[in-house]
């Protein structure tokens, strides 16, 4: 089978790529010969007891074998499960002809930190994959990982510094996936661009959230150092709205683009809220995050799991890094409840593909241990000063009310307690800093998120948003797709025209 793409030649300065029709012809039945194979992770016993990420080194060979598996499909829906609209076959291709230079060239085109998304992305890609249909999908995130981790080992991934300066100014607030990838985007095209980070360190979320064992730092920091090196001023420590004043920062730049995430966390006000030993998730993956980077955190401030009974209140990818995270610690046992019930293991008749699986799903920290139950609410928590016991009811869940919402009821004599030391509340999260929007009068929808209309302008001209900020909550690779898509249109606004590529418009919801 024979197919002609138009992939690209020359890789330039804003990340876009000029066409060129080449034919291929990939592994053919490569979907048959070989199974899926994902990187090893280490063993349990041995990953709780450090801080490194769990994966083993993946063979090249390994590597291509799985890229042979990609079908060369005449409909990639790949494509259009990622947000980023990575031209997934184009680089399994090159990946599976030895060409792993062009193939990260062709990554890169679409994507600015594959070495975030290939660690921490639930793979919407490998769900709309073809071969998900009745097979196991192609091991995309995996290939991305060893792709770019191999472009930096030989010294492919450089910095690429504009050749020409536009004079132009812009301001970006956050520092997290979608603040890098705006800001990436922005110098490249010629920008002079700031971007503020209210903490000191630079990474946002991927700094600070996401535990040193899914991610590990200096795979951020290396960006950050590559982004220096093209020009980004990095400003981190200062909190706009509060130490730079809103007037100020419009006042010293052409255009702002505000993407300082959904940092407000979703509280649990019921009875017994207020004991010590009950934290918000953040609170305890920051702080273990910023004891990995060195800072002193005196003793009696530290929220530890070590010998404690751990309650997670959440299933959720926060819940399950607080749960691994817990493991290391040395939690003597950890429960992770949800209210919601448990997920069916298989697709059900109202979820085909290539949509989003909502089924079971099963994490390294799932793993290393602890106790998951489901369709279980909180009804209070107990103790003298600190926390001890937590005393909760399960639910039966019924078909949707009169609003499409499922319905739910307290199943009568279930009610139980567990003891517990420390409870975790990993229950999502509600929006970005109110202190910073009031500040510069950009107007909110009603979920609390940053209004803006399709070219991710506020209601205050040359004010943009992207992100969790501006659309709730969500995934780094969402938050890439919305940084590098607002940088276009923050880039026109400023100049008329742009040559800055769009992200894919409207990829399958998840």
């Amino acid at each position: 089978m024979l197919r002609l793409t138009a992939v690209m030649a020359q890789h330039d300065n804003h990340g876009a790529l000029s066409s060129q029709l080449v034919i291929h012809m990939g592994k053919v039945l490569g979907f048959k010969e070989f199974d899926r194979q994902a990187p090893e992770r280490e063993p349990v016993a041995t990953r709780v007891k450090h801080w490194q990420e769990v994966y083993v080194q993946w063979p090249q060979a390994k590597a291509r074998d799985q890229a042979a598996r990609c079908m060369d499909c005449a409909v990639p829906f790949c494509h259009t499960g990622c947000p980023l609209g990575n031209l997934i076959p184009d680089f399994n291709d090159l990946v599976y002809r030895g060409k792993w230079q062009r193939a990260l060239e062709v990554l890169h085109s679409t994507n600015n930190f594959p070495d975030f998304t290939g660690r921490v992305c639930p793979a919407p890609c490998e769900a709309a994959c073809v071969l998900n249909i009745n097979q196991d999908p192609v091991t995309i995130e995996y290939i991305e990982k060893a792709l770019v981790d191999r472009g930096w080992d030989e010294g492919w991934i450089t910095p690429q510094p504009p050749a020409v300066r536009t004079g132009k100014k812009v301001a970006v607030v956050g520092s997290g996936p979608a603040g890098m990838a705006a800001a990436q985007q922005l110098n490249r095209a010629g920008h002079t661009v700031t971007l503020f980070e209210r903490d000191c360190h630079i990474g946002g979320l991927l700094a600070l959230g996401i535990p040193e064992f899914k991610l590990e730092k200096a795979v951020v920091q290396r960006r950050v150092a590559q982004m220096e090196a093209e020009g980004v001023i990095f400003k981190p420590g200062v909190n706009v709205g509060k130490d730079l004043p809103a007037d100020e920062l419009r006042a010293s730049f052409d255009a702002v683009c505000l993407t300082g995430g959904a940092t407000q966390p979703r509280d649990l006000p019921i009875p017994g809220r207020n004991l010590k030993g009950v934290h918000f998730a953040m609170e305890f993956l920051t702080q273990q995050n910023r004891l990995l980077a060195g800072e002193h955190i005196p003793p009696a401030q530290r929220i530890s799991a070590q010998g404690k009974r751990v309650v997670i209140l959440g299933g959720g990818d926060t819940g399950a890094d607080c749960l691994g995270t817990a493991h290391r610690q040395g939690a003597e046992v950890v429960y992770q409840y949800e209210l919601l019930p448990e997920p069916p293991t298989v697709r059900r008749a109202d979820n085909p593909w290539p949509y989003w699986p909502l089924i079971l799903r099963t994490s390294a920290a799932h793993e290393e241990g602890g106790v998951r139950d489901y369709s279980i609410s909180t009804k209070s928590f107990a103790g003298n000063g600190r926390v001890e016991k937590l005393n909760a009811v399960r639910l039966e869940w019924g078909p949707p009310d009169a609003s499409g919402r499922p319905s739910m009821k307290e199943i009568p004599g279930s009610e139980f307690t567990v003891g517990c030391d420390l409870v975790l509340l990993a229950l999502g999260f509600l929006g970005g800093e109110q202190y910073l929007t009031k500040a510069l009068g950009v107007e909110l929808d009603n979920r609390g998120n940053i209004k803006t209309g399709p070219d991710h302008m506020t209601s205050v001209p040359g004010v943009f948003s992207a992100g969790d900020m501006r659309r709730g909550q969500s995934l780094v690779v969402w938050a890439l797709a919305e940084g590098r898509e607002a940088a276009h249109h923050v880039d026109k606004w400023l100049m008329g025209s742009t040559k800055l590529p769009r992200s894919l418009p409207g990829a399958l919801p998840r």
